[in-house]
């Protein structure tokens, strides 16, 4: 596949020459609602992205000062009030896909938030790799407030993890919003920035991780992945493995003769 040549229905996708790709949610007018069929395609794209060699790194955001307002309420949440359960759990499984395809593409993913970033958006964005915010990023897992669980696409799996099981579970029950503020103090938001310079500072981060060493990159959000239910025992042997495998790469060597010579490597992701 060539992520640069996909053509997207329900987004907006491009790749750089840098292979940087950027997935902007772009309905503004509604905040960036997501949509039965943005969110297959979005799991579908993500899935792709396995083989997509000209893609390195990927940038989610959204258009007009807005992440994402997660399910739009018409499209979605109306629906979901007249079926039965087994197409209810067919389309719960599918925004967990999503989850599980952001996850397992091997390409960091960096969300870029700002405004509204609640429901499912909040769900992209822990999802992600590394969060950029501006101080406008309001973020909220607001599922008890229309009724449902808490334990939305992974969250109780997933938020406890990068904040704490305490303030997961606080954000879990009530659905309140976290501040910008809250959300860099507990290490949710790798950084807060000026939104004047939010994408900016996503496509810096974005570049810097493109010209690493990409597929190192892979094997480390793999492990990132797979150590959650291991030993430590079993985590150490299994970077030991990773570990050795990235040894036998030319970017391996690349950097050694770098060193060697005083200069800056150029990796190639091989």
């Amino acid at each position: 596949m060539k992520a640069r040549d996909y053509k997207a229905a329900h987004f907006l996708w491009s790749v750089d020459d840098d292979g940087v790709a950027t997935l902007t949610l772009n309905r503004p007018e509604r905040k960036n609602p997501l949509t039965f069929d943005s969110y297959a395609e979005m799991r579908d794209l993500f899935r792709a992205l396995v083989h997509a060699d000209d893609c390195k790194v990927v940038i989610v955001t959204g258009a007009g000062g807005n992440f994402s307002s997660g399910g739009d309420v018409h499209e979605i949440i109306g629906p979901l009030t007249e079926m039965a359960m087994p197409e209810l759990l067919k389309f719960t499984r599918m925004t967990g896909d999503l989850v599980k395809a952001m996850r397992g593409c091997p390409q960091p993913v960096i969300a870029a938030l700002d405004g509204v970033c609640v429901g499912a958006g909040a769900i992209m964005a822990m999802a992600s790799d590394l969060r950029l915010a501006t101080p406008r990023t309001k973020t909220a897992f607001l599922f008890t407030r229309v009724g449902l669980a808490g334990c939305d696409m992974g969250a109780c799996a997933i938020l406890p993890r990068q904040i704490g099981q305490g303030r997961a579970s606080e954000l879990l029950f009530t659905g309140r919003v976290m501040t910008a503020d809250e959300g860099e103090r507990w290490g949710f938001h790798n950084r807060v920035v000026d939104g004047e310079v939010l994408m900016e500072t996503a496509l810096e981060l974005a570049r810097s991780l493109a010209k690493g060493p990409t597929f190192a990159h892979g094997i480390t959000k793999n492990q990132l992945n797979v150590e959650w239910d291991m030993s430590l025992d079993a985590a150490i042997e299994s970077e030991a493995q990773a570990q050795a495998i990235c040894m036998q790469t030319k970017d391996f060597r690349r950097a050694y003769e770098a060193f060697a010579a005083k200069r800056e490597p150029v990796f190639e992701g091989n």
